[in-house]
């Protein structure tokens, strides 16, 4: 599957939009959007999620990644995260450091 990833920034909140597997080859595509959400100073990151179908060790390097640049007490937020790629953020310890959820509850809904 190919992977695709739109972002939007409004009012201090990036949303990003990830379709595909979320791998080596996509990595670099991803970390580009969380550089340019940095350089806009959000204070909020929601990922989009729904359809991350694979989540390698390098996907977990972009959430790392985001929460190295991002300001502290930046949130990032997993909106529809599937079973096997939360099962992968749980294993790595990183799911104390984002916060999953099954839907938006707050801010842009849509990218």
């Amino acid at each position: 599957m190919t992977f695709d990833a739109t972002m939007r920034i409004d009012d201090g909140t990036a949303v990003v939009r990830l379709t595909g597997e979320l791998d080596g080859r996509s990595a670099p595509t991803l970390n580009q959007l969380i550089a340019d959400a940095v350089a806009a100073q959000v204070g909020r990151l929601v990922l989009l999620v729904h359809d991350v179908t694979y989540m390698s060790s390098a996907g977990i390097r972009c959430l790392v990644f985001a929460h190295q640049k991002l300001p502290r007490g930046a949130e990032i937020v997993l909106v529809g995260t599937r079973p096997e790629v939360a099962e992968t953020i749980r294993l790595t310890g990183f799911d104390r450091s984002v916060v999953l959820q099954e839907s938006v509850t707050k801010g842009p809904a849509e990218v």
